[in-house]
């Protein structure tokens, strides 16, 4: 019998996305969990998967097209008594607790990827409310898994709805808004000009990094490590991560400190709880490492940088950056980041200063190292200095802890053995 398949419900309030890709022709034969399209969301590009076997007899969409949930993209002719499964494709790892359940000691003082309040952190699940409701919920942009339910078994009602869209309209009123900009001038009387739309990842580049501009206090502070000698530990180790098939990196080596330094200073592993006023510590380290491609910014997650050792990390790594500027990665491998790297070394400069992705509350920049005449023990001597950068929320850390942070990272760079061997 025929039967179409549409477009499954992609969580995160996402409702529709653009075709980047065709990945199926009429006359295939498909069968279930087959990547049928590419769609760029404004999270990034993912496959979507089929949930029904058949052979394809027609195809309703093509690149370029914008698609929606629900909306029909093939008709198939499936068996007898066939009928196609419904999915929901999972765009969020697994749940993590966000709040520890012994709030660790903060100091004496005690950030983003992508929305105007910070991601949400638990994936799609079901919830009792009744259709009205989900798409009530739909249409004004409320995730109903984040609703409390005040009915019978925790059932989600209307009012329950709009009064979580109303807390949260008046938690974004507490913070000033991106300003959208004056009016730009007509440019084509000095000479021609083009236009072409922005990119989905683009468009959410944008809108993220003005909201965190407009409404994160944030200082950035520099410091420079001598690597002199991690340089040569780099060398002489780095046959033994390309023997497991990596590449001893820079960025390989600072993840695995940031793993360390996120321990010593639990307050830059963190984010901070506006409309609850309260900070959630993460008993989590996840490094982001923002990597540029093509088609715009984007920052994976290494996932546990704590529990892996500097080979593990060198590999995986390169697998990451590999999979991200393939577009082969999607929402889930881009949610629950402790703290972003973003490293420019290999582009040049001297320094500069990096924005927190929120919810995180730091930043590390990196710059090009360079060799400079550097006094040791009275003496000159030629040593590779790598420039740093900290950008840091100033609602969470203060500047004396975030000068001891930079530090410690500098200090733990110039002695590698102190963290480096250890996982």
């Amino acid at each position: 019998m025929s039967t179409e398949f549409t477009l499954p419900d992609l969580g995160e309030n996402i409702e529709s996305g653009d075709v980047v890709n065709v990945l199926v022709a009429i006359g295939d034969t498909l069968v279930e969990d087959q990547p049928v399209i590419e769609l760029e969301t404004d999270k990034a590009v993912i496959e979507v998967p089929s949930s029904v076997t058949g052979t394809i007899t027609e195809i309703l969409v093509q690149q370029g097209d914008t698609v929606a949930v629900g909306q029909p993209i093939l008709k198939i002719e499936t068996e007898a008594g066939a009928e196609p499964t419904e999915k929901v494709l999972a765009t969020e790892p697994a749940p993590v607790a966000e709040a520890p359940k012994e709030k660790p000691a903060a100091p004496a003082a005690p950030a983003p990827a992508p929305t105007p309040t910070p991601a949400a952190t638990t994936p799609t699940k079901l919830v009792p409310a009744a259709p009205s409701t989900r798409r009530l919920a739909r249409e004004i942009g409320v995730d109903i898994a984040q609703v409390q339910g005040t009915g019978p078994g925790g059932r989600i009602s209307i009012d329950n709805v709009k009064a979580h869209s109303k807390k949260l309209h008046e938690s974004r009123a507490a913070a000033p808004a991106a300003a959208i900009g004056a009016p730009l001038p007509d440019f084509s009387q000095w000479g021609e000009i083009s236009r072409e739309p922005m990119s989905k990842v683009r468009q959410i580049t944008a809108a993220r990094l003005a909201q965190a501009w407009a409404t994160i206090p944030m200082v950035t502070q520099f410091d420079k490590a001598d690597t002199t000698d991690l340089e040569k530990w780099r060398k002489e180790y780095g046959k033994k991560a390309e023997a497991a098939g990596g590449k001893l990196t820079p960025t390989a080596i600072i993840i695995k400190v940031l793993g360390a330094a996120l321990k010593a200073f639990p307050q830059f592993n963190a984010s901070i709880d506006i409309a609850n006023q309260e900070i959630i510590y993460k008993l989590y380290c996840n490094i982001g490492i923002a990597v540029d491609t093509p088609h715009g910014l984007l920052v994976p997650v290494v996932r546990d940088v704590d529990q892996k050792n500097i080979i593990e990390l060198a590999v995986e790594l390169g697998e990451m950056a590999q999979k991200t500027r393939e577009r082969k990665i999607g929402p889930a491998d881009m949610a629950g980041g402790s703290m972003t790297i973003s490293n420019v070394g290999s582009m040049g400069g001297t320094a500069f200063t990096p924005i927190v992705n929120p919810p995180e509350v730091a930043i590390l920049g990196v710059a090009r190292s360079s060799v400079e005449p550097t006094y040791v023990d009275g003496e000159l001597q030629p040593r590779t200095i790598m420039p740093l950068s900290l950008s840091y929320d100033h609602r969470v850390i203060d500047g004396a802890d975030g000068a001891r942070f930079l530090r410690w990272v500098c200090a733990a760079l110039e002695n590698p053995f102190v963290v480096l061997l250890e996982g």
